[in-house]
């Protein structure tokens, strides 16, 4: 699939921006005048470069809200931190707010990024199809139920009726030791996140699968978001204009890096990268990773990839839920 030119990028975003602007205008009164917004990162994660740019060039403050920037340690901090009202955002998926809704707790998800995992490769192992990994190990970097683990289980077995639960050993670890093994030649093959798999590229990995493959391989035509900004329904009704004007200001921020390379210069230090190869790999991957369209199509994408993921955890991903809802996806906020 061709990747759309910069200046169709800004075209798209300039479409997006105004479609979220006049859905804010329409929404009713004007209450994002100095709305705090708090908004729970990782205190080392991604997320971070977003939120550096909306500050640096203060898109909060252009679209009618504050932010507050509150830092957590892991994934399972940020959860508590949005139900003990902490924060009023965080990033998390899709599964969690389906879950969390079976529990009668009001969580809705708007978008943040497309990039997910890969099934990366040593050149020197010699692996080259799916079938190469039989008999030997594969690094999994988010554990047994990591969702890319779960669609490439799903992807072997409609593709090659094969249990690779069974055909591989997989070996999990943390994010950084499975980058260490795979590029000692430890292993052989690996599935980590997106931005470690961009520092591999980097250093001579190559892709072997990839999950717009393994969604194409199980009949899903359209690559999902999977994470997203969260929060509460009810919460979300009392600060709809505000929460229109952060996620107008994410869009414009996400252009900012998008279209310029200079704006990354400031990001350097959060990043570390180990040379100016894997800066500019880590750069290109989150630029890959931007949402250009949302909307009916990518939700009953993710619906697909819910019932195939629900299947192959055997619901241990899904919990009780046994669909996934067309309200876990917020109504005010969609990209042409």
């Amino acid at each position: 699939m061709t990747r759309p030119s910069r200046s169709g990028i800004r075209l798209l975003y300039a479409l997006a921006l105004a479609c979220v602007l006049l859905l804010s205008a329409c929404s009713g009164d004007d209450e994002t005048s100095g709305t705090r917004l708090r908004v729970g990162v990782l205190e080392y994660g991604t997320v971070n470069w977003e939120m550096d740019v909306i500050q640096r060039r203060q898109l909060a403050a252009k679209h009618g809200i504050e932010l507050e920037i509150v830092p957590l340690a892991s994934e399972n901090a940020l959860a508590v931190a949005l139900q003990g009202d902490r924060v009023d955002l965080i990033v998390s998926d899709w599964l969690w707010v389906a879950h969390q809704r079976t529990q009668n707790r009001d969580y809705q998800f708007v978008p943040y990024s497309l990039a997910v995992g890969a099934v990366m490769v040593n050149p020197g192992s010699g692996v080259q199809t799916l079938a190469d990994l039989n008999g030997r190990k594969l690094g999994v970097a988010g554990g047994p139920v990591d969702k890319t683990w779960l669609l490439l289980q799903a992807y072997a077995r409609k593709t090659a009726n094969e249990d690779l639960a069974e055909a591989v050993e997989p070996t999990y670890a943390a994010p950084p030791m499975i980058n260490r093994l795979l590029l000692d030649g430890e292993l052989p093959a690996a599935i980590n996140f997106w931005h470690y798999n961009a520092r591999l590229s980097a250093l001579g990995m190559k892709p072997l699968l990839t999950v717009k493959q393994m969604l194409a391989g199980l009949g899903v035509d359209t690559v999902p978001p999977l994470l997203g900004w969260v929060f509460s329904e009810s919460w979300a009704a009392d600060h709809r204009d505000a929460l229109q004007g952060f996620f107008a200001a994410s869009m414009e921020a996400k252009q900012v890096l998008v279209d310029s390379d200079e704006a990354w210069a400031p990001l350097r230090d959060k990043i570390k990268p180990e040379s100016d190869a894997v800066f500019a790999a880590i750069r290109d991957g989150y630029r890959a990773g931007v949402l250009h369209h949302y909307g009916a199509a990518e939700i009953a994408a993710a619906g697909q990839l819910f019932d195939i993921l629900a299947q192959q955890s055997g619901r241990e991903v899904t919990g009780q839920a046994d669909s996934l809802s067309p309200d876990v996806f917020w109504d005010g906020f969609r990209l042409p």
